[in-house]
């Protein structure tokens, strides 16, 4: 179902555009700090789901954590400590189990790896993308479309300055 949105469940969205939302899921498996599987609850389809504008550190060895190594010249070893810190994050807040919502902005639904884009609503109302970045564990990426960049870009820049999650340990990721 195609449905127009300016704001969810507390979420607000800066931009109007078509949004998918999908009901009557839950997780099944933290991937890692910004992917996920995913279940209906009734036909019990799965699927792998990539968080919108938020990168958060690989946690473990992998062909984007040797491209995320040169990028932010921090050494892999660290990066996987960081991304499994992220990964332990994500666990507290939205374990295998938790009942989800999805929004996916129509136009942008796919990644270059085919997973569904999308916001996690969690079953208090809050948006899971915009916990990670306003909480340290993630970072803004604009390497898919993402009406709420800008955004995830300044709640980024606060959490930098307060030394929140993995910012207390590094500047960059």
């Amino acid at each position: 179902i195609s449905i127009w949105l300016s704001t969810i469940k507390g979420m607000q969205f800066d931009a109007i555009a078509p949004y998918l939302t999908e009901t009557h899921f839950k997780i099944t498996k933290v991937l890692d700090g910004d992917s996920f599987m995913v279940q209906n609850i009734f036909s019990k389809r799965e699927k792998e789901i990539r968080l919108y504008g938020l990168d958060a550190p690989e946690n473990k060895r992998n062909r984007k954590l040797i491209e995320d190594e040169k990028k932010a010249r921090v050494a892999g070893q660290l990066l996987i400590q960081l991304g499994r810190k992220s990964t332990e994050f994500v666990l507290s807040i939205a374990p295998p189990g938790t009942n989800i919502t999805m929004i996916t902005e129509e136009k942008y639904f796919f990644d270059f790896y085919k997973r569904q884009l999308a916001y996690i609503i969690l079953p208090d109302g809050k948006c899971l993308n915009e916990i990670l970045i306003t909480e340290g564990y993630a970072k803004p990426m604009n390497e898919y479309y993402c009406s709420n960049l800008t955004k995830y870009q300044i709640l980024n820049f606060k959490a930098k300055q307060l030394g929140k999650g993995l910012y207390a340990l590094t500047s960059t990721f």
